[in-house]
């Protein structure tokens, strides 16, 4: 294990694959070499921490990744964190775990995801082991026509949605909402909702693993959940209004986009031009998912640099006050951040 003193650097981390029967191949247009040559591969956990996981989601196991790159390849996530501590951390708050407070995926629909819900905060405080899951997704490709399912239609009562679900009939009381590449869309716990076939979605979350199956779209192999669902759901439109009102700030070489504000977590989107070298002057630690693109950060120091390109996802850590990013072409990324850790700004 490295010394407390040792240096810091930008974190890659090794995917965790998952096979879901809903699963796809179009991870492999992000320049992955997924196992197996027809495994219907649905998830990509690109960051992950979680001390135990879930049989309905990625498995009841650990889910800790495990870093790719530097003097720290082999170790975990939770083994940096541990050794670094505020150095990586800044003023962030870990879990009550003592776990990272983010995972990221890549998901590859297929085919529809179950119609699911995670748990409300009424039932995750009242539910030893349950914890709330929060999440947006970002549309990184969409076939023609495709849609995701946010939330409840209007008016819909908890007795005919229970009245849908027996006679398999849920599709036609959800919001179908079609997306296309670049839209982002938030998922607070508690909202009823599924990924349509043909959308691959970034998705930012918060560290839980706990999903109730409500519907699974005629598929009989998998367990539903639906008294655990009927009791987490928020029956009506996603309460989001307040969460994805975007805003946009553009200069010479560089564009930002708020796309996501919540509690958890601050999604926006940067494009640089190539060419274009910049400070990165954060207090806090950011993770970035490279959408397009690619380049260099150098963590300063004299130190070497750490490349990073398309479909990769980044861990900066706090404690990196000399860093540089310069870039080899246009690049764009999704760069979140956390207002808990800006508790000072804000205040």
């Amino acid at each position: 294990m490295a010394e407390r003193d040792g240096p810091l650097y930008p974190l890659r981390f090794e995917p965790i694959y998952k096979e879901k029967v809903w699963g796809g191949r179009a991870l492999e247009r992000l320049g992955r070499a997924l196992p197996g040559d027809a495994t219907p591969i649905g998830e990509s956990w690109e960051l992950a921490d979680l001390a135990t996981g879930s049989a309905s989601g990625g498995g009841a196991a650990a889910q800790r990744s495990v870093i790719a790159n530097g003097h720290l390849a082999g170790k975990t996530l939770h083994d940096a964190v541990s050794v670094y501590g505020e150095r990586l951390l800044g003023r962030l708050r870990l879990t009550d775990d003592g776990g990272f407070p983010l995972l990221v995926k890549f998901l590859d629909a297929r085919q529809n995801l179950s119609v699911q819900v995670h748990p409300s905060p009424q039932y995750a405080a009242t539910h030893e082991g349950v914890h709330l899951k929060s999440e947006a997704w970002y549309v990184v490709d969409a076939e023609p026509d495709a849609a995701i399912y946010k939330g409840v239609r209007e008016g819909v009562e908890p007795e005919a949605f229970r009245e849908a679900i027996d006679r398999g009939g849920v599709e036609e009381l959800m919001i179908r909402v079609p997306v296309k590449v670049g839209d982002c869309h938030y998922l607070p716990s508690g909202t009823c909702h599924a990924l349509g076939a043909g959308v691959v979605v970034a998705e930012v979350q918060t560290p839980s693993d706990t999903t109730f199956r409500v519907y699974d779209w005629g598929r009989t192999d998998r367990q539903l959940h639906i008294d655990e669902a009927m009791a987490c759901i928020r029956f009506g439109p996603a309460e989001v209004g307040r969460y994805e009102q975007r805003s946009h700030i553009a200069g010479v070489f560089t564009t930002m986009s708020r796309l996501v504000t919540c509690e958890h977590f601050r999604i926006e989107k940067v494009r640089m031009t190539q060419s274009y070298e910049q400070e990165i002057p954060y207090d806090q630690p950011a993770v970035w998912i490279v959408l397009e693109g690619g380049g260099t950060i150098e963590p300063g120091g004299g130190r070497e640099g750490v490349r990073f390109e398309r479909g990769q996802t980044m861990l900066i850590p706090a404690g990196m006050d000399d860093a540089r990013v310069a870039l080899a072409e246009d690049t764009v990324w999704l760069e979140v951040t956390f207002p808990q850790a800006m508790s000072e700004q804000i205040a």
